[in-house]
């Protein structure tokens, strides 16, 4: 019990052991705020982890997509190219020539 004050002996009794009661529970109180301060920050590191992941993922498929419009070009690449060699020799006259004759033996 406390001293005795002009104050009522009950309230000095309530506040000295809200005091006390602040004290003890100080230590609890800062654990609970150190775990939810980790499980806050693990929180976030997965929720990078899963953000990487989805970048990864969408620059495999932007990758994959560009080297299949690559191949894709390579072959219409050499077609033209192919095209444009034969167009600039004498080898057209050569085939028209070869398809009349085909034609006149039928």
């Amino acid at each position: 019990m406390a001293t005795p004050t002009p104050v009522n002996d009950m309230i000095t009794d309530s506040v000295t052991q809200t005091s006390v009661a602040v004290l003890g529970v100080a230590p609890a109180q800062a654990m609970g705020n150190v775990y939810q301060t980790a499980a806050h920050s693990l929180s976030v590191l997965f929720e990078n982890s899963t953000l990487m992941q989805q970048h990864s993922a969408i620059s495999s498929q932007a990758a994959t997509n560009q080297g299949v419009m690559q191949l894709y070009g390579t072959a219409t690449m050499a077609s033209a190219a192919a095209t444009a060699m034969i167009a600039g020799s004498d080898k057209p006259d050569t085939m028209l020539a070869l398809l009349m004759a085909l034609a006149a033996s039928k």
